[in-house]
């Protein structure tokens, strides 16, 4: 006789069900040992990503205002600062009249209130144009006599713009440029001149209290020894910039000999809130050829 079949379903056992939950458990703790380090490492890769994006702008900030600054005008009172005078453009001037007695040389013999720039203001890039209130430096050798630091006193070798006309001279192809009156004490053997921007005439990059500064357009020290550009103060209508938190930094700058570029070293450090740490190192050639 055929015992008939059972309708019911068979199930788990609690203790099966206690097996496959422990084996799971175990399984789980072995892969997480295995998948830990690699997450880890993820994290750690973007924190340091992170902190490494944030220090190389601020570098490339500072190394190309670095590039532009004025010749023999790069200042590094200690470790912690640097100091320049930024420039937006340069030209030649004219040293004697053109075929018809005229051009507007400039002139070193007394006092100018104008000359010729070689060449037309209004082809050059809108940021690179000359405008009123900017800054003619004639020869700064960041010397006594020729020091673009200097305001005041004799010997003094910057005039600030008064006026600027394109398409002068016989050829139309010069432009003149109007200064405060002025008796430049040196001419450049190269008859150059440079072009200080009216709205920031003096740009210095500082580590305080951890953070990374960048003052502007304060007024001018008088000495390397002014605490002028080392201090998170302003004065003369100045502006300062955070460029980066929980900053050390160092700057050295190598530029005694005229004959050759200077060199400005930097180290930049940033720290994050889990102690994770990155140093950068750069270093900018600046021209010092005046």
């Amino acid at each position: 006789m055929v015992k008939p079949r059972s309708t019911g379903e068979n199930g788990f056992t609690l203790v099966e069900m206690v097996m496959v939950i422990t084996i799971i458990g175990i399984i789980g703790a072995i892969v997480a040992v295995f998948i830990k380090a690699p997450i880890d490492a993820y994290f750690d890769s973007a924190r340091r990503a992170a902190l490494t994006d944030v220090a190389d702008t601020a570098v490339r900030r500072m190394a190309r205002d670095l590039r532009k600054a004025l010749p023999n005008s790069v200042r590094n009172p200690n470790d912690q600062c640097i100091e320049f005078i930024p420039t937006k453009t340069g030209g030649r001037y004219r040293t004697g009249g053109d075929s018809s007695g005229g051009g507007n040389p400039l002139d070193f013999s007394a006092a100018d209130t104008g000359f010729n720039m070689l060449g037309l203001n209004s082809a050059l890039p809108a940021n690179q144009q000359i405008a009123a209130n900017d800054v003619v430096v004639v020869y700064n050798l960041g010397i006594p006599g020729s020091d673009a630091y200097v305001s005041t006193g004799g010997s003094i070798n910057t005039a600030a713009v008064t006026s600027v006309v394109s398409g002068t001279g016989t050829l139309g192809n010069e432009t003149y440029i109007g200064i405060t009156s002025r008796q430049f004490p040196l001419p450049s053997g190269s008859n150059r001149f440079h072009v200080v921007p009216g709205g920031e005439k003096i740009v210095s990059f500082l580590c305080s209290g951890g953070t990374l500064w960048r003052k502007a357009n304060y007024a001018y020290p008088t000495s390397i020894a002014d605490t002028a550009a080392c201090s998170t103060s302003i004065a003369g209508g100045g502006t300062i910039a955070r460029l980066a938190n929980n900053a050390t930094c160092t700057f050295v700058y190598n530029g005694s000999d005229l004959q050759r570029n200077g060199l400005v070293q930097m180290t930049l450090s940033l720290t994050d809130a889990s102690g994770e740490t990155v140093s950068l190192y750069h270093e900018v050639h600046v021209d010092n050829s005046p």
